[in-house]
């Protein structure tokens, strides 16, 4: 294995039906008993990783190598870009360079908060003194491809949420608090805008993050839910067949 890290990365459910073939070749080839197999058939469904699955075969003669890591990101559909959940972002549907946009939000000792469907100036000042501020542009429109977003927050807080797609840089200066992000250097979508943080926070904090919006969350939370669900009923339909199969032979035998 050339890549260290790649053990480590997390597995799909194809990966785990692969090792599950291998695994019933080797019931029925005799190498594992019906015990040994029930033992590694959960293992497999509850591994989480590629290093994981491959322990599961390591004795095994069919065990393959574990595939190469895929992109997250897909090629572009019509009429949007595909993130990398599969759901499609209309980026030139949210580029309104004939808007002008919010452009400033105020939170002294109090708050503000932007989200939703909203549009963002080219220039979006946030200022932040013992108070707090969330700019939540995962639904928003952006007035130009690049927005900057300039944020003064003492003895305060601001939280700047992107949506995926978006590239990302961050400019600002911590003194005695924190300028944090940890998305710099992930590369945009074709035609997303681009999004520049700068500022200043003393005593105070600035993060900026990536989320899928909420109404996504729910719908990928749901579909694996459906998803183990029937995973459990193949796996106890697979054991019931395969004990059927193993009696069978041993009545035969």
């Amino acid at each position: 294995m050339t890549d260290e890290r790649l053990p480590q990365l997390r597995a799909s459910d194809a990966d785990r039906e692969r090792v599950v073939e291998i695994l019933r070749d080797a019931l029925a080839e005799g190498r594992l008993d019906m015990a040994e197999f029930d033992e590694r058939f959960d293992a497999t469904y509850k591994a989480r990783t590629y290093g994981e699955l491959e322990r599961i075969t390591a004795d095994l003669p069919a065990a393959a190598p574990a595939p190469a890591p895929l992109s997250l990101r897909k090629e572009p559909a019509a009429g949007g870009a595909v993130g990398a959940v599969g759901a499609v972002t209309a980026w030139p549907e949210r580029i309104r360079p004939d808007v002008q946009g919010s452009t400033s939000g105020v939170g002294i000792m109090g708050g503000f908060e932007r989200k939703g469907r909203w549009t963002i100036g080219r220039r979006f000042t946030a200022i932040c003194c013992m108070g707090g501020g969330e700019l939540d542009l995962r639904e928003a429109n952006f007035a130009a491809p690049e927005i900057e977003i300039s944020v003064w927050a003492l003895m305060g807080g601001v939280n700047v949420i992107v949506p995926l797609g978006v590239e990302v840089e961050t400019r600002g200066l911590g003194i005695m608090g924190g300028f944090d992000s940890q998305e710099d250097g992930t590369p945009g979508e074709p035609g997303a805008p681009r999004v520049i943080v700068t500022g200043l926070a003393l005593m105070g904090g600035v993060g900026v993050e990536r989320k899928l919006p909420k109404e996504e969350r729910l719908r990928l939370k749901a579909e694996r839910r459906e998803e183990q669900l029937r995973l459990r009923g193949e796996r106890r339909e697979e054991r019931r067949r395969l004990r059927d199969e193993r009696r069978g032979r041993r009545e035969l035998e």
